[in-house]
């Protein structure tokens, strides 16, 4: 018989023992090996059998085995030793307070960082993918660093979903219910003993209601977001059902409580915990977007600031990441959906349905006006925004051109911060022992956190044999592995344990590894190795220089499209001729892993530049020494230097978007997957297996060392996160303190006015203008060119403008290329027809075609970009007035 209700039985530990709970509901535990290796100490095969996860352990292991803990000194010695260690760890100074007492100004006293999704560990299933994964390492590494970070996300009943194959490999999903009493959560409570609740208001009288989940992270609290209460309706509990599941509606709703609903937990948080207040919000893409709605609600009521100066002050606090670099990967709802959530009975006070529906409009040319777009609200909200690569960075800048029309792609205000992973989370302990061996242990855990070194000096003397044995040992972990899950696969496809002999012979310790794991949209690639079968075969079977290959993936359950990629690999690994050499492993999740990353000697990435934003799984691998075999995209093209891997080459049509079933896809494809056989015969397998008199291959291990020493440092979430607090978080909070800290709210109306004005104003600024004095002969290097322009500012003032040359090398259509910008000082005041004349002179400082124009700018000091207002006065393309040749 089937129950109808369930709830898990905790077991009471002893009084010596309860630090246990402390140090398992505080999911350090899944960083930070040595209470890992307490846990294991409990009771091994339960610790196994519960998939690693502290609060399952403690709910099963016998109590025989509890009171004999109990009465283990030396188990009690340890336990007491790791909980004050997690403790001085809680509480003590770290970077960011350190940074903090030498920087100018103080830095923010707290950054709320909100995200659809986080991979923290395995055993809390809130994730799909790499922004999870992402969203994850990006609170580990603010712990680690001491950055008062608050997260903010969804608890998903089902959490995304669990993987197996069918006998025919089609990917079959299951959406088991998460029980919040086996997992590492507490709830947030009122002082009475009651449920913290945050409620939205819903068309037709309804109520979205949340309790709020904290799940602490080392120092961070996140906070997750329950909809699946006995307060709401059927329709409303599943809200937060499962990650990236329903219809328009209800992706709509999971967005609305992640960013309205988030901004009141963080609230209730502050007000039941004494937290201080976030002084900047970082939107961790666009999902979290309404966070900025509900902020200027809050500014409205409180503060009584009208729309324009409550959107200002919101702005100045805020960070949009962008991860996305294409259209198609942008949340956009109908717009009259969005209309009837945020007007009417639901509309928020202070904030016209008409304002909302503006942040989100595609107002650029080929936008849809029926559609609502998250990101385009995202950027109109932050005053800072950034990709995840430098070459995301451009990619963005490109693909958000129209939000600042007028203006080149290269001066559209997105930045760029590269992804890190977090080295504690994804290095194999056996790594971290050999690099501490050589340099000190205190050193390899500093090195690993800050990432304030560009190289791991030391590593470079770790001899050529135990950098091998390392390597063979690793691998041989990851064949142990495979065969487990291989077995375990193949009994839930319907085989029969007499059916799988061959899985115990599956892969062999000394054969080149190449591992593939990634979600599997069809941008990724997942069977570019199989273009030709034969071709492929022919590596995994080469007698004397053999390849296996490990390959996991999910596709989401509504695409088939991915589902029958995965059909077609598991296809091809099913052959007895191959299937020694090449595996498919459903369920892939962060406990797999954590074995692919260390035990692959290469891993294999190759999506359709420039579609990768970033591509963080290769950084997890190099920090094990794997070698990356990629195409150039993502941080793989900003960090390839030949020595640390390869470099697939590609095809490049443009930017990357074609039909899968265009012809020139297929030849596209089809050049891509020769050059990845190539790579692999003739460089990768062959500098594999080109040993030494001693039996090791020499030239293999220097690019493994080198990978260390150069990438390690690079790739680390510890670096990332210094670089948001320096460049974005800081500056934000700076600016946030301007326009709303005590006081400031003038500041505020006064910059909203301000724009108001220029706005009104800027279709009377012109250049009317520009001579140069230029003589007959040509121009000399270093020589300079005296320029006068005459500006028409209408009723603005020179204070209001900046007038720029922009100058540098032009192309065959004078589109000018490296620019430099140069600002023109206004020479006294406007004459009779109203014109200001600017002048300066223009260094000519390189050689070649060169080329300048003028530009006229909104100038501000609260500006953090001089095309934020996306307005901008070129001069009228008169013939006569770029007749200058210099050189």
């Amino acid at each position: 018989m089937k129950a109808i209700r369930r709830f898990t039985v905790r077991t009471v530990l002893p009084e010596q023992l309860q630090p246990l709970h402390e140090l398992a509901l505080n999911l350090r535990w899944s960083w930070h090996p040595e209470t890992r290796d307490l846990f294991r100490s409990v009771d091994p095969d339960v610790w196994a059998a519960t998939g690693e996860d502290p609060v399952r352990l403690l709910g099963e292991v016998p109590a025989a085995r509890l009171a004999a803990l109990a009465a283990d000194r030396r188990f009690l010695r340890r336990l007491g030793d790791l909980a004050d260690d997690l403790r001085e760890y809680l509480a003590g100074p770290r970077w960011y307070q350190t940074a903090g007492q030498q920087a100018a100004a103080p830095p923010p006293a707290a950054i709320a960082y909100f995200s659809p999704e986080y991979g923290i560990a395995a055993a809390l299933p809130q994730y799909s993918g790499g922004l999870g994964i992402l969203a994850g390492d990006h609170l580990k590494a603010a712990s680690d660093l001491g950055v008062p970070i608050i997260g903010v996300g969804l608890f998903y009943r089902h959490g995304y979903f669990r993987q197996s194959l069918d006998r025919d490999g089609w990917q079959q999903e299951r959406y088991p219910l998460l029980d919040p009493d086996e997992l590492a959560v507490t709830l947030l409570r009122e002082p009475d003993g009651t449920p913290s609740r945050v409620d939205l208001a819903l068309p037709g009288g309804r109520t979205l209601a949340a309790h709020i989940w904290k799940a602490q992270v080392g120092r961070v609290p996140l906070l997750l977001l329950d909809s699946g209460i006995e307060a709401n309706s059927p329709a409303e509990r599943d809200v937060t059902d499962r990650l990236y599941g329903g219809g328009s509606e209800h992706r709509l709703l999971q967005e609305m409580l992640l960013g309205v609903g988030g901004v009141r937990a963080v609230r209730a948080y502050q007000r039941l915990t004494g937290h201080p207040a976030p002084e900047v919000f970082h939107t961790n893409e666009g999902h979290a977007g309404f966070l900025g709605v509900e902020r200027i609600r809050e500014l409205v009521a409180d503060a009584g600031l009208d729309f324009a100066a409550a959107l200002e002050s919101v702005r100045a606090g805020t960070l949009f990441t962008t991860h996305t670099p294409v259209p198609a990967g942008i949340d956009r709802f109908d717009r009259e959906l969005v209309a009837r959530h945020f007007g009417g009975e639901t509309a928020l006070p202070g904030v016209p349905v008409e304002q909302v529906l503006a942040l989100g409009a595609e107002t650029w040319r080929g936008g849809d006006p029926k559609l609502f777009n998250m990101a385009a609200m995202g950027l109109r909200l932050a005053q800072r925004a950034n990709g995840v690569s430098t070459l995301h960075g451009e990619v963005s800048r490109s693909m958000f051109n129209g939000l600042w029309p007028g203006f080149d792609a290269a001066d559209v205000p997105i930045t760029s911060v590269t992804n890190g992973v977090h080295a504690a989370t994804w290095i194999d302990p056996a790594v971290v022992r050999l690099g501490a061996a050589e340099i000190g242990a205190d050193r390899a855990e500093e090195a690993m956190t800050t990432g304030e070194t560009k190289r791991w000096t030391g590593l470079e003397r770790i001899g050529n044999t135990e950098v091998w044995d390392l390597r063979r040992t690793l691998r041989a972990q990851l064949v142990d592995e495979v065969r487990r899950r291989l077995r375990a696969s193949w009994h839930q496809r319907g085989a029969g344990e007499a059916e799988l002999g061959w899985v115990s012979s599956v892969l062999d310790p000394d054969v080149l590894t190449i591992g593939f794991a990634r979600r599997v949209p069809s941008y990724k690639r997942l069977t570019l190795m199989l273009r030709d079968p034969e071709r492929l075969r022919a590596l995994l079977l080469h007698p004397t220089r053999p390849v296996q290959i490990v390959v996991a993936g999910k596709a989401h359950p509504a695409d088939d499209g991915g589902k029958r990629l995965i059909q077609q690999m598991v296809a091809f690994a099913d052959d007895p001729a191959v299937r020694h050499r090449i595996v498919f492993l459903p369920d892939y999740d962060m406990a797999m892993a954590r074995h692919l990353y260390p035990g692959c000697d290469v891993w294999l990435n190759n999506p359709l530049r420039p579609l990768e934003a970033c591509g963080t799984s290769g950084m997890k691998a190099a920090l094990n020494g794997c070698l990356n075999l990629s195409v150039l995209d993502g941080w793989w093209d900003e960090w390839f230097d030949g020595q640390n891997g390869w470099a697939i080459p590609t095809a490049d049509t443009g930017d990357g978007v074609l039909d899968p079933d265009s012809r020139e896809a297929e030849r596209r494809d089809d050049i891509e997957a020769a050059a990845l056989y190539d790579l692999i015969e003739e460089q990768v397998a062959t500098r594999f297996y080109d040993r030494g008199s001693d039996g090791l291959p020499h030239r293999w291990i220097a690019m493994v060392r080198h990978t260390l020493v150069t990438l390690g440092p690079k790739v680390l979430a510890g670096r990332m996160v210094r670089e948001y607090v320096e460049r974005l978080y800081a500056p934000a909070a700076q600016a946030q303190r301007e326009l709303a800290g005590s006081g400031a709210h003038r500041a505020a109306r006064e910059l909203a006015g301000w724009k108001a004005g220029v706005r009104e104003a800027w279709p009377a600024v012109r250049v009317e203008h520009v001579e140069a004095d230029c003589p007959d002969e040509a121009q000399e290097l270093g020589s300079a060119l005296a320029l006068r322009v005459q500006v028409t500012l209408g009723p603005l003032e020179p204070a209001d403008v900046e007038v720029q040359v922009v100058s540098g090398r032009v192309d065959e259509s004078d589109r000018i290329s490296d620019a430099c910008l140069l600002a023109l000082k206004p020479v006294g005041g406007p004459d009779l027809d109203g014109r200001t004349r600017y002048e300066g002179a223009l260094e000519l400082g390189r050689t070649g075609p060169f080329g300048y124009t003028v530009r006229v700018l909104p100038s501000h000091p609260r500006l953090a970009s001089p095309a934020e207002l996306g307005l901008v006065a070129l001069p009228p393309e008169v013939p006569g007035m770029d007749a200058v040749l210099l050189r």
